[in-house]
């Protein structure tokens, strides 16, 4: 740790590493969203087969993320997360060589491999939101996860277009080899620059006194081996047991259906729907993805704006939920336009809106028990990653049973009018739980 009087700023190092990651994270996530037609002419996939498929990642992300938040509170978040990246990298590659298999089989080998890759991301978010309650003071929080939630919509707009180039140039395989090399990459960059508050090298004491005054736990890594010790059932069964929690874990869910509806379907809608070429879908798609990039990041900062302005963490967090998800509703009016520019149009608007409203895992950083960050992270992203199962197969149904995405939207719309329910009739007072003494 340096020591200088003017106080450093590498905090917003940290936050630009996560935000790349998280890219990458998400790029993975969408790779077969966007090789999926191709893949699914060549190896004979019907809708359903697909929908399993794409669903194959969220079963296993949901398994991992208690298991992944208590190996994060017992080893620290570094050694976890690049453990994480690497294997969730080396699974995407794998997936490039289930073309050597048809029907069954290669619906099988691409389960399984997804399935894979699921588990290796499972600990990433916890990770994240662990980063950034040591590194970032509670006025901050809310932009802080806003840039590495947002990155989910930056990921398509990043990579999108280029693994759409990569399918209509190279084939869909390689579209996971390229990925596959890219996270690994990305691995060596993480170890290299990733360190605690304390052991940063570049960072000095007047900034590590600025994050701890305000609230940052920037002692969270150097106690991770002791606080694993809190991963206890009857503490579980508190953060479990905690109305707001409950509340807040529902809205993550509800807007996770329009995330995995934007990662998994929705560029095979353009095709299938809209009759985009493959080419075109992936690059059209970026453009919903920008305005939700965009929209994270105005919601973090209005947050945060919010919160320094009146001091109170439920007009600052849910405010900007409130506006998005009310705008994220307009996607159900797709059903009613034909022209193609307007649909891209609508899209965005809903993606825009769904971005203003993803404070979830700020919420989550201001809520957590300090001795529980990992685990509790885990059980929210647990609960919010259901919607990873259940949205890919309900609409891959919906799909079959009507040959039309109108139910589909409607049924993402829907959650939009839950998510505003959860917030403002269960959640209650937004505040960090505090566990009792067993």
């Amino acid at each position: 740790m340096t020591d200088t009087t003017k106080r450093t700023r590498v905090r917003w190092l940290i936050i630009t590493v996560l935000f790349i990651i998280t890219t990458i994270n998400y790029a993975d996530r969408a790779t077969f969203s966007i090789a999926g037609q191709s893949a699914s002419k060549e190896l004979g996939l019907d809708p359903v087969a697909m929908g399993y498929i794409l669903s194959a990642f969220a079963w296993a992300y949901v398994i991992g993320q208690i298991p992944g938040g208590a190996l994060l509170d017992k080893f620290g978040s570094k050694k976890i997360y690049a453990i994480a990246l690497v294997v969730w990298s080396a699974f995407t590659a794998l997936q490039g060589f289930a073309g050597f298999f048809t029907g069954l089989m290669a619906a099988s080998v691409l389960f399984v491999m997804r399935f894979a890759v699921g588990l290796g991301e499972s600990p990433s978010f916890p990770a994240n939101a662990r980063i950034v309650a040591a590194w970032f003071p509670g006025s901050e929080r809310g932009t802080a996860s806003a840039i590495f939630n947002s990155a989910q919509y930056f990921s398509l707009v990043a990579f999108a277009p280029l693994m759409g180039w990569l399918a209509h140039q190279f084939g869909w395989r390689s579209v996971f080899w390229v990925m596959g090399v890219v996270g690994i990459i990305a691995a060596a960059v993480f170890v290299k620059l990733i360190h605690s508050p304390l052991t940063h090298p570049a960072v000095n004491k007047a900034e590590v006194d600025y994050i701890e005054a305000g609230g940052g736990l920037v002692r969270m890594e150097e106690a991770a081996a002791s606080n694993g010790a809190a991963f206890t059932w009857a503490n579980v069964k508190q953060v479990l047991s905690s109305r707001m929690l409950l509340g807040v874990y529902l809205g993550q869910y509800c807007i996770n259906v329009l995330t995995y509806f934007f990662v998994t379907w929705f560029p095979i809608y353009l095709v299938k729907e809209r009759g985009l070429s493959i080419l075109q879908a992936g690059f059209t798609a970026a453009l919903p993805a920008l305005c939700g990039f965009a929209g994270g990041i105005l919601g973090g900062m209005i947050s945060d704006g919010l919160l320094k302005k009146t001091g109170n963490l439920d007009i600052a967090r849910k405010t900007p939920l409130l506006l998005g998800m009310v705008l994220a509703t307009c996607i159900i009016v797709c059903n009613y336009v034909e022209q193609e520019w307007l649909v891209i149009v609508i899209m965005a608007a809903a993606f825009f809106g769904k971005g203003v409203a993803s404070l979830g895992w700020a919420v989550v950083a201001d809520t957590s028990p300090k001795e529980m960050a990992g685990v509790t992270g885990g059980i929210f992203n647990t609960f919010g990653n259901v919607a990873g199962i259940v949205t890919p197969i309900v609409i891959g149904y919906i799909v079959k049973a009507t040959g039309s995405f109108d139910g589909a939207l409607i049924f993402v719309g829907a959650h939009c009018v839950i998510c505003i329910l959860a917030y403002f009739l269960i959640v209650g007072k937004i505040q960090r739980l505090e566990l009792k003494a067993a």
